[in-house]
């Protein structure tokens, strides 16, 4: 392969991964505060009946989460094993694993602190979803009347 041929390649290796890279972030989750500031310029709405169901689904999130969270922390500590160099390595590695920045008790906290801020957000949602729909039917009625 030439010189040529494999700048060519590594520009088009390049030019590839750049190309994927904003479709990677397109796919990242909105936090809570990225969704209530949508809602709040009115860039997110959804109607009544929808946003009930949305958030009642993430109140039984949090509902199931506090009610079990004394258990749940039983994950950032040691289990109890043998005394063993191999069951003290274990041990702790399940501490690590469960309370490092993409372990199951770190992400649960996250959740827990992150979900009352899309409830806020999806309340504001609603309001822009009647406001909009409103909007909507003045300008439906407004066009009927002209036409």
């Amino acid at each position: 392969m030439s010189d040529e041929d494999q700048t060519e390649t590594t520009q088009l290796k390049a030019t590839a991964r750049s190309e994927a890279q904003p479709q990677l972030q397109a796919r990242r989750a909105l936090s809570g505060v990225e969704l209530k500031t949508l809602a709040t310029n009115g860039g997110f709405a959804v109607d009544e009946t929808t946003g009930d169901k949305m958030i009642q689904s993430l109140q039984g999130i949090i509902d199931s989460l506090e009610s079990r969270w004394s258990k749940l922390q039983a994950f950032g500590q040691a289990p109890p094993m043998s005394t063993g160099p191999a069951a003290e390595f274990v041990s702790q590695h399940m501490v690590r694993t469960a309370t490092d920045d993409k372990g199951l008790l770190t992400q649960l906290q996250q959740a827990r602190s992150e979900l009352p801020t899309y409830i806020e957000a999806i309340k504001l949602a609603k309001k822009n979803y009647q406001s909009q729909d409103g909007d909507t039917g003045t300008t439906l009625r407004t066009y009927n009347a002209e036409g």
